[in-house]
């Protein structure tokens, strides 16, 4: 059984059930790592106090230093790390090798980054005076994250968080613990403590971490449930949060698209990743004269993808990650079909496999703004699709959503384009190419799909507290009413 890291040391209660690690795509229980209790997240907390202390003084230079080593160690185990994400969380091999790829490319991007922003000097009021602001770690960082990118969605936080001086607390989805805590081998090139990981509940390990008086930020990828809660425990001490929520994203194709191309992007949009994908493409928007064709180069594109397990080098489409999320997914299928959707493509499970949480591509019509494909996060296969007759209305059916977090829009027309982008309140916006990530981009949502931002300079900066210094070179005697007492 695996352990948590903490201090740089494995360690690990074995007065606990462990929670026990499941292949998606045969249902087989093949590792188990440890429940912690709130005195694993105290140990971490603890331990990562103590090397902030180191860590924070050290030059920008050598903490870049070392983040590049930990890309280096990281992009030596690809193979064995990207296999280990298909093991736990079901997604295709190929794609896991690409997680691992962003992965290293983000280290990196934030090993330079990190020893570039340190603030500004600005202009002061008299000649003998010199006016900083000066970017400072907060502390101790959390960092909660998901199950569908284990070791992206990580590294969007981890990577940020030690550039600007943090030290940090890893915890990851007890379903997709592993490959994190393989990353052990890549962070033990940091002082002790730099970086922990500790398994186990939310409701335990996450609570215990947030609310413990010794974290100073949080950053958390996750459902707008569990993001309100954490943001109510950070309120009650002003504690930093970031949070990437839920989204229900839409993607608009027009009449001047190529419809080969849109429908391919459509299906790439809401099936990656078994369309376990926080910015997948979850209502589609169609323009009523290309309508029909559209659907079936969409219907004869899903109808190519290939099923089953990910370590299988053919495989387009993995498992769900658990038995309870494909259910989710067919509960909005079935809701639909019910109140008038028509199922063009898949909509059940695939014929063929025993085991194995697998849901076929689906394409639906015939789909209503108020039906829960269209209202609340599938996180599955899942393309309904809705005609619309003109862009004004296109935009308003975008737009009638509570989440924000990305859009897509399909067009040759620039002017629908900057309309797009300027009315549609999302943080992400993709014109012709969805789902792209650009390091030096942040990433992030509006509305109820967040706070804060990942990526990009704005990335860094929410893991760094702003002050000013005001520095006059001379003791100068003040008038009577300056708040302090003349000598």
């Amino acid at each position: 059984m695996k352990q948590h890291w903490i201090g740089g040391e494995w360690t690990g209660r074995a007065n606990r059930e462990p929670i026990d690690i499941i292949n998606p795509a045969t249902e087989e229980v093949f590792e188990q790592v440890p429940d912690g209790s709130r005195e694993d997240a105290h140990a971490a907390v603890v331990a990562a106090n103590k090397a902030f202390g180191v860590w924070r003084r050290m030059t920008a230079v050598s903490r870049g230093e070392l983040l590049h080593e930990v890309a280096d160690r990281l992009k030596a185990r690809t193979e064995e790390i990207a296999r280990l994400l298909t093991l736990e969380g079901g997604k295709p091999l190929r794609e896991n090798i690409d997680e691992v790829g962003w992965c290293v490319a983000c280290f990196r991007y934030y090993a330079e980054l990190g020893r570039n922003s340190r603030g500004r000097v600005i202009p002061s009021i008299e000649s003998t005076q010199l006016s900083m602001v000066l970017k400072e770690p907060y502390g101790v960082a959390v960092c909660i994250v998901p199950y569908n990118y284990p070791l992206l969605l990580m590294t969007w936080k981890v990577a940020p968080a030690l550039a600007a001086g943090n030290t940090v607390i890893i915890k990851p989805s007890s379903i997709t613990p592993l490959a994190t805590l393989a990353l052990s081998e890549c962070f033990d090139v940091l002082p002790p403590g730099a970086v922990n990981i500790v398994t186990g509940s939310g409701e335990e390990i996450g609570h215990a971490l947030v609310a413990h008086p010794d974290t100073h930020v949080v950053a958390f990828t996750g459902s707008t449930g569990t993001g309100r809660k954490i943001a109510r425990q950070c309120a009650e001490s002003f504690k930093k949060v970031t949070l990437e929520l839920g989204g229900k994203d839409p993607f608009v194709v027009c009449e001047d698209s190529d419809v080969e191309v849109a429908a391919r992007a459509v299906a790439w949009a809401a099936c990656l990743n078994a369309g376990q994908v926080c910015t997948s493409s979850e209502r589609i928007y169609v323009q009523r004269s290309i309508a029909d064709r559209f659907l079936e180069a969409l219907v004869n594109f899903t109808g190519t993808l290939r099923i089953g397990p990910g370590i299988e080098p053919s495989t387009d489409i993995g498992p769900l990650a658990r038995d309870h999320y494909r259910r989710n997914v067919e509960e909005h299928v079935e809701e639909a079909r019910k109140r008038g959707a028509v199922v063009l493509a898949g909509g059940k499970r695939p014929a063929g496999f025993q085991k194995g949480y697998y849901y076929e591509p689906t394409v639906l019509t015939n789909v209503t703004p108020s039906m829960k494909v269209m209202t609340e996060e599938t996180f599955g296969p899942v393309a309904p699709v809705m005609v619309y007759n003109d862009f004004d209305e296109a935009i308003r059916l975008a737009q009638g959503t509570q989440y924000g977090l990305g859009a897509v829009l399909f067009t040759r027309d620039a002017l629908k384009a900057k309309t797009f982008f300027e009315e549609v309140r999302a943080g992400s916006i993709w014109i012709n190419d969805p789902l792209t990530d650009n390091d030096a981009g942040p990433f992030g949502g509006m509305k109820m799909s967040g706070l804060g931002r990942e990526l990009g300079l704005e990335g860094l900066e929410e893991f760094m507290e702003t002050k000013h210094v005001h520095w006059d070179f001379v003791q100068q005697e003040k008038p009577w009413w300056y708040p302090y007492k003349r000598e």
